[in-house]
Order: C-alpha cells, then structure tokens, then sequence
C-alpha cells in the first residue's frame, strides 16, 4: 500500500509519455513556489529520462489533491490501463480483449487497481481532513460518449471539488447541462514560455534541437501527427500539403513526436512520410525528451500537429500554428478544435482536414505576429486570474 502524502499531491496521467502530461507537474511546480508536492498517477513509473517525473500511485490521504490538467474528465479505465503499456504488449491486449468490453473492463480494474470507470479523476475520500480537492483546467469534450455509470461517476467527484475549471467551452457546455457550473480556464501549458523560457532557451542550443537549427539555416515547420493518421492516403495527403508548404515558404520540416505511449505516436509512420516528401525538405527529430520537444517548437517559424499541447506551446511562444484533424473525427468533437475555439481569434487557423494543410499553413504564417503575441499574453493573465481563486488555500 503507497503511503499517505503528507505533501500537495499533482494527480494526473504524467505516469505515461504524452507531451502535455510530461509538462504540466513542472508548471504547477513553478506556479506555485514555496510547495512540495509528489506527482501521483495510476501506476508506479520513472519517466525523468524523457523529461518527466518519478511517480507513485495515488494512496488516500493526500494533504490536498489537485487534478493538474488534461482530458482526465473522459479517460475511460480501458483506455487509461493500455495506455500505460508497451506499444507492442498494448497491441497484443487490444487484439485479445477490444472486441469484449466486459472482460476489457475486468482486466482493466486488475491492472489498474481501482474500481474507478474513469481512473483519472478522485473525489474527496482520497484526502487528509481538512484537504482540498482541486481540478485545474481540466477537459473532457468526451462528455456525451461516456456511459451513464461513468458520468455519474465523474458528477459525484466533480460535485465534491473545492474548486473547478475547465479549459474549453464543450466541455463546459456539456457540464452546465449535466447541473455543473465550471469557469473557464487556459491549459496550464499556456505559461511554459514564461516558467521555463530559459530552461527552452539551453536546449535550443544543444543536441536533437541545435541540429534541426543547422540542417534549416533558413528556418523550419515543427510537424507532428498521431497514429490516426496511419493510412496511406491520410500520408499521402499530408505529404501533398507539407510538400506545397515548404515549396512556397523555403523553409524545413521537422518532424517530431509528442507522445509514445500507445495510441500516440507512431515512429514508423513519421519514417513512411518522411520517404513521401522530397528529399532534403524533411528530417525526424529523435528526441523524446520534453525540453528537446519544447526547444524544437519554440526555436520553429510554426507547427503543424495533431498535438493539442504541440498547438498551446506554439501559442505560449507566438508562433503560428496548424491544428490537424483525424480522418477519424467526423462529428464528435475534439479537444484541439474545442481549445483554439474557445481561446484563439479567427484570424488564426484551427483544426483543418490533412487536404487542407498547404493553404492553412499560408494563413496561419499571414497572422500579424502582434496577434500572435497578444493572445499568448492574454492567455497567460487568464490562467493566473483562474489559479489565484485556489491556489491561497494550499498554504500550510
């Protein structure tokens, strides 16, 4: 049995490699100084290679419990246990239990040790007395998907919270309708320019990050896509438009990784379109490491990605950027597109089909950098102003 904390407990899925979730027990850490806390998630992983934190399963009896950031409001425990696998042993327990979710659901709780049908998200049983319960920009435009079980799962905790934000206007549309009030609140990542400008700035000018800069004297495009777009005419297209982008521009294409943890990225598919563009235009960036990444982004003349915190880091540096679509999206909304409509101006593209990626990439480039700037300082304000309504209540 994992002890009780006696410092603030960061909850979240920083237990797997996923960009966002890398980053954001370093912000909180930065934003609020003078605090201790032990980053907790659903199982026990070291992740400081890439980056990340060492991590313990969550115990009750945290001092106080803040859920800091992501789409933890619909992360199912089937999802949420293979997602803490290897790509290749996830690939196997897919095979053997996706088309059973009774039995996906059992082996999930075993490997997960909880009960819970939406892991992720711990209400009030789980802290010290007098503990606060914090969920901090937190999203879940998943909502409607989630079976009646789950949703009254998440109300019960939710209902319970000493404080609630979430980071896009579904998610709080569908939670106003399920009798949840939540104030709008920036992804945490918005502030990673200003917390760790410096820490970016030393991994330009090194490793993975300084050899992109020389292959691409005249400037880069940081690219990325998720597994989603694993067909051949997703690469095809894709190919099409990033080609016509760096035709037009002049400038490279970098094209990086933001998670590998099952159902994220895929390496093989980066290597199938790097062989679909013309040669020298493109190279892979190895690096998984999450400076690197950060590096990689902050030092480009925009991105392209299907990473929603690939577009936030791009914002939190005023860069341009592109968001893209999965061919497999139809009309449920995604967290990329519910993000950039709930923060970004229209000036600035959104989410675009991968057909659409050449003129959307030219429009984004157009963006006056003074709008870039603007959005990336008012987004900074607008997180601060949402963690100064909790943040006081943690002092011991």
């Amino acid at each position: 049995m994992t002890r009780a904390s006696a410092s603030p407990v960061l909850f979240g899925a920083f237990d797997r490699h996923n960009f966002g979730d890398l980053l954001f027990p370093h912000l909180l850490a930065a934003l609020l100084p003078g605090q201790t806390f032990e980053c907790a998630g659903l199982a026990e992983r070291d992740l400081r290679a890439f980056g990340g934190h060492r991590v313990t399963p969550l115990a009750a009896g945290a001092a106080h419990l803040i859920h800091a950031g992501g789409e933890l409001l619909t992360c199912g425990a089937w999802e949420a246990a293979v997602m803490l696998r290897e790509p290749a042993e996830a690939a196997e327990i897919i095979a053997r239990h996706d088309a059973d979710p009774a039995a996906a659901a059992e082996w999930a709780a075993r490997q997960l040790g909880t009960t819970r049908s939406v892991p992720y998200v711990v209400g009030s049983n789980a802290l010290a007395p007098g503990g606060k319960l914090i969920f901090n920009a937190v999203g879940g435009v998943g909502w409607a998907f989630l079976s009646p079980t789950q949703r009254a799962e998440v109300k019960a905790a939710l209902k319970g919270a000493d404080w609630l934000s979430v980071r896009d206007h579904v998610t709080q549309a569908a939670l106003r309708a399920d009798g949840i009030v939540a104030p709008l609140c920036p992804d945490p990542a918005v502030m990673v320019a200003h917390c760790f400008g410096e820490t970016i700035l030393q991994h330009q000018q090194q490793g993975a990050a300084q050899a992109v800069r020389a292959a691409f004297p005249q400037g880069y495009l940081a690219c990325q896509f998720s597994a989603d777009f694993g067909d051949d005419a997703s690469l095809d297209a894709l190919a099409r438009g990033l080609s016509l982008a760096a035709t037009e521009t002049g400038l490279g294409l970098a094209l990086f990784r933001a998670g590998a943890a099952p159902w994220h990225d895929d390496a093989a598919l980066h290597e199938s379109l790097l062989r679909r563009l013309p040669p020298g235009t493109a190279r892979l960036f190895p690096s998984l490491h999450l400076w690197d990444i950060c590096a990689l982004i902050a030092a480009s003349r925009g991105v392209v990605a299907s990473s929603l915190h690939g577009r936030i880091v791009a914002l939190a540096c005023g860069l341009p950027r592109v968001s893209l679509t999965p061919p497999q999206q139809g009309a449920r909304p995604g967290k990329v597109a519910a993000f950039a409509e709930t923060w970004e101006p229209a000036a600035q593209p959104r989410s675009v089909t991968v057909d659409a990626v050449g003129p959307a990439v030219a429009r984004a480039l157009a963006v006056p950098v003074g709008v870039l700037q603007d959005t990336a300082v008012q987004l900074r304000a607008r997180y601060l102003e949402s963690q100064a309504h909790w943040a006081p209540g943690l002092a011991q």
